[in-house]
Formats: structure tokens, C-alpha cells, sequence
């Protein structure tokens, strides 16, 4: 059988190819730490801007505290073709009326299960990119993406 061989990409190409893979994806994996255990779980983005990921969360979730404890996390976004990009970030808890604001106008589910923008249980995180990788299926090899 032989070696599956990557799609090339051109490196002028990666940070285009990289935003667009993480614009299209409904679904990141988003890692979290609890003491001394990885935690991994689906998580679908209310707003991308960029590599800037926001979340919407319920307090008593169990992400919640470990993101108190630890706002270093990472998500990871893949398409149909398995490539990935990886965003390394931290996370930290929206605050700014005018995007919150936004952010709830754009989300149908939100308004449906949660009922007001004022409901205590809704956090939305901020996800800042500290460091984003892509990788081509099979290439065995990240490309550091420039933060913009």
C-alpha cells in the first residue's frame, strides 16, 4: 500500500486556508484541564472573528470552573478532509455589552434556551489565540499561522 501523500499548500496560502477551515466548521474540540486530567469536549462557536473563537457556556458546566482555575485551552477545528487547525488560547469571560449584545442577536438557539442575554446561567467566552497551527491530512507537519 502506498504512503497516502499530502495536498500540497502553498505557504502564502496556509493563513487563508486556515481561517476559512475554522469559518466553515460548525464544531470545534475544545481542551480543558481539571487538576491533573485533560478534558476534550464539542463545543460550536456563537462568533469567529479571525482566530478569535467565542463560546457560549452555562455556569454550572463543568468547563466553567475549570476554565476559572485554568484559561489556557485549546480547540481544534476539522474538515470533511481531515486537515486541522489548532488554536491555543486563553479564555476569558466576555464582558463587553456591545458584543454580548451581538452575539445574542445572531443566535437563534440561544435566545430559544436560554430566554434573555441577562440569564445567570450564560457565559460566553472570548477564546485570544495565543499560537494557531494547521495541518494538510497526512502531512505529518504543522504550519505556524501568523496572529493577525
Amino acid at each position: 500500500m502506498p504512503k497516502p501523500v499530502p495536498e500540497p499548500i502553498e505557504p502564502a496560502d496556509v493563513a487563508r486556508v486556515a481561517r476559512e477551515l475554522v469559518g466553515h466548521a460548525r464544531v470545534a474540540m475544545l481542551a480543558t484541564v481539571d487538576g491533573e486530567q485533560a478534558r476534550v469536549r464539542p463545543v460550536s462557536p456563537v462568533r469567529i472573528d479571525g482566530f478569535t473563537v467565542y463560546v457560549a457556556n452555562l455556569r454550572r458546566y463543568g468547563k466553567t470552573a475549570e476554565i476559572a482555575r485554568a484559561p489556557a485551552v485549546e480547540l481544534c477545528f476539522m474538515s470533511d478532509g481531515h486537515d486541522h487547525v489548532r488554536i491555543t488560547a486563553i479564555a476569558e469571560v466576555l464582558e463587553d455589552p456591545v458584543l454580548l449584545a451581538e452575539i445574542w442577536a445572531a443566535n437563534n438557539l440561544l435566545r430559544h434556551y436560554l430566554g434573555s442575554p441577562d440569564n445567570p446561567e450564560l457565559v460566553i467566552y472570548r477564546m485570544r489565540p495565543t499560537r494557531v497551527r494547521f495541518m494538510r491530512e497526512w502531512a505529518l507537519d504543522y504550519h505556524e499561522v501568523a496572529l493577525d
